[in-house]
């Protein structure tokens, strides 16, 4: 007699079950959880809209807008181009936010040109920034965020002055960052001379740029009107010249050749620190330390003003991020709080230490004069110092010095200034259309 055992399937289907039960209530769990930290979670705060480079919240860190190929660029983009820019930054709150970014169209001077953007951008005029990661093994946590642009949602389709907005919650009154962009569309072409200035006085220190605008036969009705050029010096709001007024007019080309005009003093070579390694000091690096962050105490820098100029391999006040520690630099470089000092020199006018206002500056922090990059005097060590936190990587820098009546930088008080000194141009053509009210950009060059 044949015996057949019977197998009952129950049990087996009621723990299958049983489990598929508990995965889904896991899963309402942790999106419940993700709910409440997200309404726990403190929003970035609404901010007033500023047409700059500004860092809207002081835990945004580290901020790098440049062409893909090229880290030390000005973020100029040309239409139709298939390179793209590379915008990046450091969150130093740690947590993961929904960033987005738009841009809005400007006139040659910053101010918002008045169109919409259905005139000048392809697409909706908002993207997402999905691509970040958290930091590993650092002693400041934080969140880099990164994104090229143009992105298939965000391409301008008209060439001039663009303001990139970056905000959280696609709430665009909630400001993290906002950088100046400009999108160009190339048909002029240029050539640029540099000379000893023309002022004798000034021969040896001034850099006098004399430049030609080929016009590549477009009829320019009025070039006084029409046509505004700017000059920058190593990508410096702080050290630029607009030019107005061409010294000739001819059928293809304007000449801006006035003695007066685009004469640059020529400054110093940029001092620089290696941050590479928090571990081995380098050559700037007087003392590292590790408490609940890392301090770095550099060498102190002197007057440089009284000595002959000295050739120095710079990189026009860029910076970079590297790391020597650990083999990415992104997400596994940390932060110092890096102390600068200047000694207080005798050999030049005494300052007074109470009304004197002196920065230390960079592309680190956009040559831009805050509390935070203010040098303070000490006294009892004659010297002037500032603390300010920087991530891994290679930075040049310089001494500024703020005059009290006009409230301008003197960018060669602590360095010289020398007509060797190996600067860049950045040149800037604009053009306004006869009725408009808009600025396009028609011409851009690098020099040398």
């Amino acid at each position: 007699m044949n015996t057949r055992r019977r197998f009952h399937a129950y049990p087996i289907i009621s723990l299958f079950t049983l489990l598929l039960f508990l995965g889904m209530e896991m899963d309402a769990m942790a999106q419940r959880n993700s709910r409440s930290n997200r309404a726990s979670r403190e929003r970035s705060p609404q901010q007033q809209l500023i047409y700059d480079n500004i860092n809207y919240l002081p835990g945004i860190r580290t901020v790098q807008f440049h062409p893909e190929e090229n880290e030390s660029g000005l973020p100029v983009w040309f239409l139709g181009a298939q390179e793209q820019l590379t915008l990046s930054f450091d969150d130093l709150r740690g947590d993961i936010r929904n960033f987005y970014f738009s841009i809005e169209h400007c006139t040659a001077d910053w101010q918002s040109s008045g169109l919409s953007p259905l005139e000048y951008v392809a697409g909706y005029n908002e993207d997402r920034i999905t691509d970040y990661s958290s930091s590993v093994n650092t002693f400041q946590p934080y969140t880099h965020y990164r994104f090229s642009f143009p992105s298939p949602q965000v391409k301008p389709t008209r060439s001039g002055n663009y303001l990139l907005k970056v905000y959280e919650d696609a709430d665009k009154r909630r400001l993290i960052l906002t950088r100046r962009l400009y999108v160009v569309q190339a048909v002029f072409g240029m050539e640029l001379q540099m000379l000893p200035s023309t002022n004798n006085a000034l021969r040896s220190q001034n850099q006098k740029l004399n430049l030609t605008v080929q016009t590549a036969g477009h009829s320019i009705s009025n070039p006084h009107q029409q046509i505004q050029v700017l000059v920058m010096q190593n990508r410096r709001a702080d050290v630029q010249q607009w030019i107005r007024q061409p010294s000739f007019v001819g059928n293809t080309e304007l000449r801006y050749h006035d003695p007066r005009t685009l004469d640059f003093p020529g400054g110093n070579e940029f001092r620089y620190v290696d941050l590479r390694s928090l571990r081995l000091a380098s050559e700037r690096v007087a003392d590292i330390r590790r408490d609940s962050l890392v301090q770095v105490d550099m060498v102190t820098d002197q007057n440089l003003s009284h000595l002959a100029y000295g050739h120095l391999f710079d990189e026009n006040g860029a910076f970079f991020i590297r790391n020597e520690d650990r083999p990415d630099a992104l997400e596994e470089a940390d932060y110092a709080q890096v102390t600068f000092s200047l000694s207080a020199d005798a050999t030049r006018q005494v300052i007074d230490a109470d009304a004197a206002k002196i920065y230390v500056v960079g592309a680190f922090n956009d040559f831009r004069r805050s509390p935070e990059n203010q040098l303070v005097y000490d006294p009892q060590n004659k010297l002037w110092t500032a603390t300010i936190p920087l991530k891994q990587g290679l930075y040049d820098y310089e001494y500024v010095l703020e005059d009290p009546l006009t409230g301008n930088a003197n960018a060669v008080y602590f360095s010289g200034s020398y007509f060797q000194t190996g600067n860049e141009y950045q040149v800037l053509v604009y053009y306004r259309r006869a009725g408009t009210t808009w600025d396009e950009i028609w011409g851009y060059q690098v020099f040398p």
